[in-house]
């Protein structure tokens, strides 16, 4: 892990390798970004008279909050337009659609730290998205929908790209609705003293892209920075990439299912065959040290 690559022209199939390798990229905004960028403004402003509050817990009672949080990540996920603004999205990266799986955008609200009941504004510890019963080869599609500043950002801990972490994802219940309860799901922990530093945080416009392998070690820093950050991301995994086993390296996630049921093809949404997902949970690699 050691470079950021900004608004890269290659094709996909160096970028996932790349992304693998635990290499990031970011990407400045584009009309299908703009486009799903918009459909999210629109919602936000219909539930909070603004397009894009600065900061949303001023008078606004915690229930009332977490309410309108789950109601606008289900608009969100069920809206008319979503599959086909993230569709128009994969094209204009230059994704092969007929080998391109992606799940449903999930709206992510970090308000300032403080406002929730303990401190869910940190959302949870660092982690790798791989502990969730997720293939070696899932891509992180992360896109801020609100300006932010570096005290609201992720943070990416590259002393853990070849170093494995202790954790809990043996027992994940993968059957948890945790898309939308995720502030009560149980998800995977370090076991372990998790050392901060280093750490790599990036701000990009709203609009932007940052794009990761789901084996990156990742924490929400906690929102110190006076504003509310909105956030929007899904995930993407790549038939060929299921079939061989083709990722980045797995080095301390121990699920024993692929969790694949939620991916969509993207040029006619069909799911993953039941025999596909089966043979990509037999096929799982034990975690292997990297040297």
């Amino acid at each position: 892990m050691n470079t950021i690559y900004f608004d890269s022209s290659v094709k996909d199939d160096v970028r996932r390798q790349r992304l693998y390798n635990g290499q990031l990229f970011v990407f400045s905004a584009c009309p299908s970004v703009i486009a799903l960028h918009q459909l999210v403004c629109d919602l936000l402003e219909a539930t909070f008279g603004s397009p894009i509050p600065s900061v949303i817990e001023d008078g606004l009672p915690v229930e009332k909050f977490l309410a309108a949080e789950s109601s606008l990540k289900h608009q969100i996920m069920n809206h008319p337009q979503t599959k086909q603004l993230v569709q128009s999205l994969l094209q204009e990266f230059e994704c092969d659609l007929s080998k391109t799986y992606f799940d449903l955008p999930q709206l992510r609200i970090v308000p300032a730290r403080g406002y929730l009941p303990n401190n869910e504004g940190m959302f949870h510890d660092p982690h790798r998205d791989t502990w969730y019963a997720a293939p070696q080869c899932l891509i992180n599609w992360w896109i801020p929908i609100s300006e932010f500043e570096s005290e609201s950002a992720l943070a990416f801990h590259p002393l853990y790209w070849k170093q494995p972490v202790n954790n809990d994802s043996r027992s994940f219940n993968q059957e948890q609705d945790y898309k939308n309860n995720f502030r009560e799901a149980e998800f995977p922990h370090p076991e372990q003293q998790i050392e901060i530093e280093p750490e790599i945080r990036i701000v990009c416009p709203a609009g932007g892209v940052i794009l990761f392998s789901g084996a990156q070690m990742h924490s929400a820093v906690p929102n110190t920075s006076g504003s509310t950050r909105f956030s929007l991301d899904f995930r993407t995994v790549h038939y060929d990439d299921i079939l061989t086993n083709n990722g980045a390296a797995n080095i301390d996630s121990y699920s024993t299912v692929a969790l694949l049921t939620d991916f969509m093809r993207g040029t006619d949404l069909a799911k993953f065959s039941e025999e596909v997902i089966a043979s990509a949970s037999k096929n799982l690699l034990k975690p292997t040290p990297l040297l």
